[in-house]
């Protein structure tokens, strides 16, 4: 991948991710089950997501004590740990069977867990959330309107949707040239290997402004707009990996505010 050298965005990539340059099998797109241990052991405690992406959740979620929280997207369930470590009452979906198998692990037979696709209707009443979290999820799908719809329906009035999403601008200067515009809404594959096989994973990249209309056609008003930096304690943690992502940008983070319907 080219990248523009005065440009602040992160030069560190994992060593599994590289940009697809052959075929790609659309039912083998995006699936996690193929290597969902694998993915769950590099990520528990590498940088990019347990000293990055995780902690800027985190952050801006505060204090969430006996607040209903749906983590969707959830992954092996770090996430949702964490939350119900600071005393929040979590439910948490995601679309892969094995990454719910490895939650479950984690969280214990009594954790609510479902096998949850975003594109389709939420299995939950209106309201019955005071946040949902979506940590490096929406940028799966190509049509936001429809999970943003559902997410503003199972939050109460007033309750928050705490997400982020791959910097779209990173995403742009990312793609060699020629690149497609940055105004319109695009799709890339990166290839994940694990164990030697490699699996291909495409992304939506939309402009920022396309993201903000998407909110406030959902009902949402953006309350937070966050570009998290790296934690400093990767520094010593990950000293050869720390200077490829310090004051870089990577990641786009929001907290949106669910309006009452018609404001």
């Amino acid at each position: 991948m080219e990248r523009s050298s005065d440009v602040p965005v992160t030069t560190g990539h994992p060593s599994w991710v590289s940009a697809a340059t052959g075929p790609v099998d659309p039912a083998q797109v995006n699936n996690y089950d193929a290597f969902a241990e694998a993915y769950s052991a590099e990520t528990e405690n590498n940088i990019m997501n347990a000293y990055w992406a995780r902690p800027a959740i985190m952050a801006l979620a505060g204090d969430v004590a006996g607040r209903r929280i749906l983590d969707v997207g959830c992954g092996s369930g770090p996430l949702a740990a964490a939350l119900r470590e600071r005393g929040a009452v979590v439910t948490a979906t995601d679309l892969s069977a094995g990454m719910l198998a490895l939650a479950r692990r984690r969280l214990g037979d009594d954790a609510d867990l479902r096998i949850v696709d975003l594109r389709d209707p939420l299995p939950f009443d209106d309201g019955a959330f005071d946040d949902v979290v979506a940590s490096l999820v929406l940028h799966y799908l190509k049509d936001w309107g429809p999970a943003l719809a559902e997410i503003r329906r199972v939050l109460r009035t007033g309750g928050r949707l705490i997400m982020s999403v791959n910097h779209p601008y990173v995403e742009h200067v990312g793609q060699p040239p020629p690149r497609p515009s940055y105004f319109s809404t695009t799709s890339y594959t990166d290839e994940w290997t694990f164990d030697g096989k490699s699996h291909p994973m495409t992304f939506w990249r939309r402009p920022l402004h396309a993201m903000i209309d998407a909110f406030e056609a959902a009902g949402f008003r953006v309350a937070v707009l966050d570009e998290p930096q790296v934690d400093p304690a990767a520094r010593e943690l990950f000293p050869d990996e720390y200077p490829d992502y310090e004051g870089k940008v990577g990641f786009l983070a929001f907290v949106l505010e669910a309006l009452e319907p018609g404001e």
